[in-house]
């Protein structure tokens, strides 16, 4: 009983600390409330009277109302309110035993109503959910997917207008749940001691003829046999340990068909490294960037450098950049191959500093490497390949992620990102200000921008365009538009027309909160699609945690951030910045069936936080150690630190879910349903599958038979899903986190194969590893 008094008085004294604090700050009084009421019981329980039992039975009622009242009948606000109060009522009703029935005549009824509100069928229903169907009718049967046939896989969305659709239609919803593991390969490509802390492994492997060619975060490129996952060659890149800085990524690689199409490209089982075999003649060609800015060519057969491409295979991406730190530019994304031309973009490190590499996209003779044009966010104007004693922009906007292009148009769209520092506005140029956080289409033959949609203007938010855009042909009430479909971090999906940038369905401009630094600015008014998926603004009542003290913690943290919504503007102070730096769509992008034209995405809701932190006359300490924590934004006035709005324990500090899956009928831009994905089976160590809709970056697929596939969430599964209704068909564990896209093809025996990376996420921290499996039917 010592103990038990002992514990109700800290808990009290705890919640009532703290419930000042949060007063003081306007929030909710009920911790305090709570806290009396706990301090009570724990000086009551000495003397085993009935007044202990009685008060915790009416903070039990009082509780119950509060929690309907701030979030109504949702299984997970009220379990988190109510869980540990009604396991602490256990020994109250158990070891106050000298009043008998009297001591628990009003808490023992209190607590078995309480539990029953919180654990009835009512209250475990998402309240979050879409409940609907989309028509499975087909709109369009020759519908352009971009690539012919089943067997192939020749892009990183399959072709360049990203769809990844595949019109393999063997597995389906009904027998998709006989699935099983066809084969496992490990690349042996694993996180090493001297390596930067954001490993991530985010490839889709292409198919071409029968084998697989994927790449792994440090740059080695493998082929394997696409019918048994057997290794055929490897090339390790070798990428200097120096050069490593903030990703240590490559989410794939691209390829050029041979001249004669009727070449099939038959990757050789090699009995020695590549990298040891002399460069050859090229007609094929593979091309993998590296995390060193270099762009490599190869054979696909040999694996063996291209001798016709650059200087005998490599070309270095660091000529003409006004400053070339070792790691602050690189490609993580595979290049695009369209028209004659290998189009490289590349990422710019966020937030190291002022003065840094140029985000400029270069298009060059995809058979010799020749500078064709370079078109450049900072001088957007010219495009003719630069002089050799010129320097690109400093620091202008980059094209991080992949880029689609449709040919017959002669365009290539490009998601563009921010003049680093993202978080302060006032190095930009009025031409930085115009592309950033934004798609442009590019001409493939001059590298001219032939028009521009802006999404977040003057972005203080690192909302950089994250995901390749979608290209369709889509039906609307003014008849058949070539259509683009571009994801975005807020939440927005926007649906352009592809030829001209204007929209198919309409972008309003929104009032914006203000209030930025001195020196800065915010602009009045921000872009809005009505293709949506912005979360509600966060109130303190969404506050969350396992337990109601961590749950009041976070209302505190809430309390002390600024926050009007979306787009408040960064602060010394700390600003809480929700859609977060995760975004609601990354770069996995979206899946999009172009027969049936609708939408498959994930949808991430996880709010985080930055703080503007004043350099003058302070030590900073370690900066720069990853994406995530303190980052010094060299040669400016203040350093940014910024992470996920997390709870002390390390759950986020807004209550779920945070992940879904959402299908979007594209004709009309109306959600048609919306389910919570995934569980927190390896987020706690009890390996709990509750299915609580949880965080992941990665992205689907969609096949003609109406099943779609997607890892990504931060538990270690590959999912099907029925396109029409999103409920999930089938799942299998996977050996490492799967936060890459997946991919699927026919063998050479005409069985379809779905294939998976699964090798984990440094900044989800899902399991790392290094596996690339298959799965087909028996």
């Amino acid at each position: 009983m010592i103990l038990l008094t002992v514990l109700f008085s800290v808990i009290g004294i705890a919640l009532s600390a703290g419930g000042i604090w949060l007063l003081a700050l306007g929030g909710s009084p009920y911790y305090l409330i709570a806290g009396l009421m706990f301090i009570v019981v724990g000086v009551t329980l000495k003397r085993r009277r009935v007044l202990a039992n009685s008060v915790y039975a009416l903070l039990l009622l009082g509780t119950m109302a509060w929690a309907l009242w701030e979030s109504g009948l949702n299984w997970w606000p009220l379990a988190s309110r109510m869980g540990l109060w009604l396991v602490m009522a256990v020994p109250l009703l158990i070891f106050v035993r000298r009043q008998g029935v009297r001591a628990n005549a009003l808490l023992l009824p209190v607590w078995a109503i309480c539990g029953a509100i919180t654990l009835s069928p009512l209250a475990m229903e998402d309240s979050t959910a879409v409940k609907g169907t989309m028509a499975n009718t087909v709109i369009d049967e020759d519908a352009n997917t971009g690539l012919e046939g089943q067997d192939e896989w020749l892009a990183y969305g399959r072709s360049n207008l990203g769809q990844r659709f595949s019109p393999a239609n063997q597995i389906t919803v009904d027998n998709v749940s006989d699935l099983e593991l066809a084969w496992e390969y490990q690349t042996g490509d694993t996180k090493g001691p001297k390596d930067v802390t954001e490993t991530t492994y985010q490839a889709t492997p292409l198919k071409i003829g029968n084998a697989l060619y994927l790449c792994t975060p440090h740059n080695w490129l493998i082929a394997l046999d696409a019918d048994t996952g057997k290794e055929l060659w490897k090339y390790d890149a070798k990428v200097p340990a120096e050069s490593q800085r903030q990703h240590q990524t490559c989410r794939g690689v691209s390829y050029l068909p041979p001249s004669n199409p009727n070449t099939k490209n038959i990757a050789m089982k090699m009995t020695q490294p590549s990298e040891d075999l002399a460069p050859v003649q090229c007609d094929a060609q593979l091309f993998m960037p590296t995390s060193d800015a270099r762009l490599l060519a190869f054979d696909p057969m040999t694996g063996a450098l291209c001798k016709n491409f650059a200087d005998a295979g490599t070309l270095d991406l660091m000529h003409n950049m006004p400053y070339k730190q070792s790691g602050y530019y690189y490609s993580t994304s595979p290049p695009l191959v369209a028209n004659g031309k290998v189009v490289v973009a590349g990422a710019v490190n966020d937030n190291y500093a002022v003065n840094s590499p140029s985000g400029v996209i270069r298009g060059y003779d995809v058979k010799t490497g020749e500078l064709k044009w370079n078109w450049d966010a900072g001088h957007p104007e010219d495009t003719t390949p630069i002089g050799a004693d010129e320097t690109y922009a400093v620091s202008s906007p980059n094209s991080w992620s992949v880029a689609s292009a449709d040919e017959e148009l002669g365009l290539a769209y490009f998601p563009m990102g921010n003049r680093t520092p993202d978080q302060l506005g006032m190095y930009r140029s009025p031409a930085d200000e115009k592309y950033s956080t934004s798609v442009v289409a590019l001409s493939l033959e001059t590298g001219q921008a032939q028009w521009v949609q802006q999404f977040v203007h003057h972005d203080l938010w690192d909302m950089d365009t994250p995901a390749q855009p979608v290209l369709i042909d889509l039906d609307t009430d003014d008849g058949k538009q070539p259509a683009l479909v571009v994801p975005t971090k807020q939440g927005d999906v926007y649906v352009l027309n592809r030829a001209t940038g204007e929209p198919i369905f309409p972008i309003t401009e929104e009032p914006a909160p203000q209030g930025a630094i001195p020196g800065d600015f915010s602009a009045p008014t921000q872009p809005t699609s009505a293709v949506t998926f912005k979360p509600d603004p966060l109130t303190e009542a969404k506050m969350w945690g396992a337990t109601p003290i961590d749950q009041m913690l976070c209302r505190i943290e809430f309390n002390s951030l600024n926050y009007e919504g979306r787009y408040t503007p960064p602060s010394e102070k700390g600003t809480l910045v929700y859609p977060g730096n995760f975004g609601v769509f990354n770069w996995g992008s979206v899946a999009v069936d172009p027969k049936r034209q609708v939408m498959f995405g994930m949808p991430l809701y996880l709010a985080f936080t930055s703080k503007l932190v004043a350099k003058e006359g302070q030590d900073l300490g370690e900066t720069n150690q990853g994406e995530q924590g303190l980052n010094e934004n060299a040669g400016a006035a203040y350093a940014v630190e910024m992470g996920p709005f997390l709870s002390p324990i390390g759950v986020p500090c807004q209550q779920p879910p945070w992940g879904y899956v959402a299908g979007v009928d594209l004709r009309t831009g109306k959600t048609a349903w919306q389910h919570k994905n995934g569980t927190i089976e390896d987020l706690t160590p009890l390996k709990l599958p509750i299915k609580i809709g949880v965080p992941g970056i990665g992205g689907p697929i969609i096949t003609d038979s109406g099943v779609a596939f997607m890892a990504a969430s931060v538990d270690n599964y590959l999912r099907a899903y029925n396109v029409k209704t999103g409920a999930q068909l089938w799942e299998t564990r996977l050996p490492a986190g799967g936060q890459a896209t997946p991919m699927t093809y026919l063998n050479s025996q005409g069985e379809q194969m779905v294939i998976q990376v699964a090798g984990g996420h440094g900044s989800l921290g899902t399991t790392i590893g290094d596996y690339v499996v298959a799965y087909k039917l028996p």
